[in-house]
């Protein structure tokens, strides 16, 4: 997104009020940093809450897609609620609604009841972390801002890594016999922390203009099609293979198809009317955003698929305990990174074809998850690798925005962020769904891992070649 910037360099004077402009960026950023970490900490943890509540693979995948679910669905009208309402007081609003969840998750006493706080988790992080950018924008100017942009870039890169192995460190040292409740009771008292820093810290906001037409703007018909259309897509998807494909799960399929053809009729309309529409077919004509969208969905799909079923199997066939799977994630993660904070660091003639060089390399890597499956060095480097390769991932909205108008800007990175969140719910839901399948089937982590290898690797390679229309066009701008 193109940023504008103040000759004075510095923090303006409502952005570090009583001089605690530094401190301003610490709430907000350690807000965004439980946003993120929550999208991984989880993972590691599976397999100790599917002993401890007895649940299903099914249910595993609903606890991991259902706050990406809701978190991507409601991403866009979270950011529109604080251009409206005020960034601050989302914010304040958002991290509550975070701690209240993240405490009613700690304390489930089902698989049912966590999915359903998993569902309003993603909801309060929708609320909450697109008030961080805005409040970057609004309140650090010049090189302060360059700094807060590099921080935030960090922590979003940082929360995956540090998620993984921290959610292994909480479960092995088993707090008060608590086991997998920690990764999320973890974040209680940090929560309470930023909201008693934040009222003290926090700049705060301007009347909103315009806030009178706050249904125009919100698009809420589009939210009320999209939301049913995505979970009526991913339930059978993931619940179908244990209840044998039951009809009802054809028919929510089909519902889903209906509901996305309702979708598309509901934005033209808002467009067509001088709303704001979650989806612009204005945003939609920008040059190279399609391939964008078609190209970003592929590589978070088999990111999303890949963590979910690797975690599996370090502790299924494998034997690893919860922290050394997390651990084993580290270099992977570093992997993707360096890349994605690098990759400006090569000549320009080569920057463009980075995406479908990366997303190559990546879908390489999975064809040797099978055959490496035994663990070992050998393993552990491949890992590396398929970090590396989609480590390219954030170039893609870089090449993107380039070519959309200053006034779309917004609405298209909003678009481009929804569908990588959705992109690992369908992972999850698809490749996961295999992995689970054959691991039952063949009764084996290892074996599964044969056949999702292949299927991680055909969506890789089919992003590959939708970034090849990328890397024909102009090269990506130097940030």
């Amino acid at each position: 997104m193109t940023q504008t910037t103040d000759l004075r360099g510095t923090v303006p004077e409502r952005g570090s009020r009583n001089g605690s402009g530094g401190l301003a960026l610490a709430v907000i950023l350690l807000g965004q940093f439980m946003a993120i970490l929550d999208v991984s900490i989880v993972n590691v943890a599976l397999p100790t809450m599917r002993a401890d509540l007895h649940a299903s693979g099914a249910g595993l995948q609903l606890v991991v897609a259902g706050y990406i679910i809701s978190y991507a669905v409601l991403l866009i009208t979270g950011a529109r609620l604080g251009a409206l309402s005020g960034h601050r007081r989302m914010f304040h609003l958002g991290l509550a609604g975070f701690v209240v969840t993240s405490l009613a998750c700690g304390l489930a006493p089902s698989t049912g009841t966590l999915v359903l706080f998993r569902f309003l988790q993603g909801t309060a992080a929708a609320l909450l972390t697109p008030q961080v950018m805005s409040m970057i924008q609004r309140d650090f100017t010049g090189e302060a801002r360059a700094r807060a942009l590099g921080l935030y870039s960090a922590v979003v890169a940082g929360g995956v890594v540090v998620g993984q192995a921290a959610g292994g460190l909480l479960v092995s040292a088993d707090l008060f016999g608590t086991g997998w409740r920690t990764v999320f009771l973890v974040n209680v008292p940090i929560g309470v922390a930023l909201l008693l820093a934040g009222p003290r810290v926090l700049p705060r906001d301007e009347v909103a203009s315009g806030a009178g037409n706050l249904r125009g703007r919100l698009d809420a018909r589009g939210v009320l099609t999209l939301a049913p259309a995505v979970l009526l897509f991913v339930v059978p998807l993931i619940m179908g293979h244990e209840l044998g494909w039951p009809l009802w799960g054809w028919g929510a399929l089909a519902a889903s198809a209906v509901f996305m053809a309702a979708f598309v009729a509901v934005e033209r309309r808002a467009g067509a009317a001088g709303g704001r529409p979650l989806i612009s077919a204005r945003v939609l004509r920008a040059p190279l955003l399609v391939p964008a969208c078609v190209a970003i969905v592929f590589g978070p799909c088999s990111w999303g698929a890949f963590l979910f079923t690797t975690t599996l199997h370090l502790q299924g066939d494998l034997g690893m305990s919860p922290l050394r799977s997390g651990l084993a994630f580290v270099p992977c993660v570093m992997a993707f990174a360096l890349v994605g904070l690098n990759w400006q660091r090569l000549p320009d003639r080569w920057q463009r074809w980075v995406i479908p060089a990366g997303f190559a390399l990546a879908a390489a890597g999975y064809l040797c998850i099978g055959p490496l499956a035994g663990g070992g060095p050998a393993y552990e480097a491949l890992t590396v690798v398929i970090g590396a390769g989609l480590g390219v991932m954030p170039i893609i909205m870089t090449v993107a925005l380039r070519h959309v108008p200053l006034g779309d800007a917004a609405d298209a990175s909003g678009l481009l962020l929804t569908l990588m969140q959705l992109a690992q719910v369908i992972g999850i839901a698809t490749i996961g769904t295999l992995f689970l399948t054959a691991a039952e089937s063949g009764g084996s982590t290892r074996h599964a891992e044969y056949g999702t290898g292949w299927a991680l690797a055909a969506a890789t390679l089919a992003g590959a070649a939708c970034a090849l229309f990328l890397a024909r066009g102009r090269t990506p701008a130097r940030a």
